[in-house]
């Protein structure tokens, strides 16, 4: 396959950034994604040109590291793929690829397509944990959790924290990423007892972050790697309406 790329580059957080276009020779369909931008970088070496800042870690699907916007879309066509699952057989031979970061207040560029996503990082530390004592690990039995919820759980708990959700929202809004987290704890017994603060918390940390405003438009489902539901924004409305009353 032959692809044209067209590369967001960006030297710095406070420079200006611009599309550098790349052609891409012999790319294999089996390749993915991240592997043909590590080709494409090996090439800029032996060029002697500064190779292209992406980010990535376990290249499983899990991390949630390799957040790129491909062809205006997080992620990329491939519905519930993560970047480093993306295949380069879902492309064509010939096609031009645009290659972009996140885009988002809350994310800024570090440089070329890497962004800073600690602002995940400081709402999970305003709440998203369990701190009360739960004494030693009980048997596989001793806490029964109703089938529903459980499973209910075990999907929100699958949320990576990538961003797709951010980036593609017209307002970057975080509810689904915040709502996942919430409603992982709040249906298990362990994090009931924290439930009112912790909604008062993260909500207010992912406002601070400046995040902005659900609207339900629904994209933030559509591009999720993970598949999370859009039900649980509504979920963490009604707890958060409720905790502000009771406060």
């Amino acid at each position: 396959m032959k692809i044209h790329l067209k590369v967001w580059r960006q030297s710095g957080p406070n420079q200006k950034g611009r599309l550098e276009d790349l052609e891409v020779k012999d790319v294999s369909p089996d390749s993915s994604f991240l592997e043909m931008l590590d080709v494409v970088n090996e090439g800029l070496e032996e060029r002697g040109k500064e190779p292209i800042v992406f980010d990535h870690d376990c290249r499983e699907g899990i991390c949630g590291a390799c957040s790129l916007n491909i062809n205006g879309v997080p992620h990329g066509p491939d519905r519930q793929t993560t970047t480093c699952q993306l295949h380069m057989r879902s492309f064509k031979d010939g096609d031009t690829i645009v290659v972009e970061p996140f885009r988002a207040r809350a994310f800024p560029v570090i440089k070329d397509l890497m962004v800073d996503r600690s602002a995940f990082d400081r709402i999970i530390q305003a709440g998203g944990y369990v701190s009360v004592s739960t004494g030693g690990v009980p048997d596989a039995n001793g806490l029964p959790v109703a089938k529903d919820d459980a499973d209910e759980a075990f999907e929100n708990a699958a949320c990576i924290g990538c961003g797709a959700c951010v980036a593609t929202c017209k307002n970057a809004s975080a509810s689904l990423f915040v709502s996942a987290k919430l409603s992982h704890l709040r249906l298990l017994p362990q994090g009931k007892v924290e439930a009112k603060t912790r909604v008062l918390n993260m909500t207010q940390q992912m406002e601070e972050e400046g995040f902005g405003a659900c609207t339900n438009t629904g994209d933030c489902e559509a591009v999720c790697p993970k598949g999370i539901a859009m039900k649980n924004i509504s979920s963490m409305n009604v707890d958060l309406i409720k905790s502000l009353l009771q406060s």
